[in-house]
């Protein structure tokens, strides 16, 4: 069971997360200023549907790492369904015009970049490990989905509403471009510190 609990958290992972979008899908119009209860229930369920993926892949590597527990499945699924999931996220948040589209196409291109990077790492015996600025963004991420969550769920508008006189729209669009930074920057700098692995007369430091 130990062995294979972290690869079901995995694929359960990916199974929310298209619950997760057919959900979405059907949770009332983009354009509307009201929702009904039912298109409020929905997002409602859609939201804790994401959020309980989204615990699932710390839990999924905690428990390998804990087991130690290390598959050719979980090596391969894992970061996929992490990208499946924060694809399919940002995706919908783009869509609910809650976030530029640009954002999302440079946040999602850095992610399968690095992606594969790891794998030719892998294929070369080399590790690339998170590094701090992998971790700043992984949670900068995590934040502004949260956020953008519970704005689609209706609890607030990011889009209309003021605090202490300040548009909550122009904090959050501050907040996503810090994020495009940091992820362009982040990514940058695997690509740097690992350049060997494209350039192999270079030597590779492993981590």
């Amino acid at each position: 069971m130990k062995r294979n609990l972290p690869n079901i958290l995995t694929v359960a992972r990916i199974v929310l997360i298209f619950i997760f979008l057919i959900l979405a899908a059907n949770a009332g119009d983009v354009d509307s200023t009201t929702l009904s209860t039912r298109d409020l229930v929905i997002r409602i369920i859609a939201g804790c549907l994401a959020i309980i993926a989204g615990a699932t892949d710390f839990l999924d590597g905690y428990l390998a790492r804990r087991w130690k527990v290390v598959t050719d499945f979980g090596a391969l699924m894992d970061p996929l369904a992490d990208k499946i999931f924060v694809t399919a996220t940002m995706l919908i948040v783009v869509e609910f015009r809650l976030m530029p589209a640009w954002i999302a196409v440079v946040v999602i291109s850095r992610e399968f970049m690095v992606t594969g990077l790891r794998m030719l790492a892998v294929k070369k015996g080399v590790v690339i490990s998170a590094d701090r600025w992998g971790k700043l963004k992984t949670a900068m991420q995590m934040v502004m989905l949260f956020l953008a969550g519970i704005s689609w769920v209706n609890l607030y508008d990011l889009r209309v509403d003021v605090v202490w006189g300040i548009r909550l729209w122009y904090v959050w669009l501050v907040f996503l471009w810090a994020i495009a930074l940091i992820t362009v920057g982040s990514g940058l700098g695997y690509f740097i510190k690992y350049r060997a692995l494209i350039r192999p007369d270079e030597p590779v430091e492993n981590n």
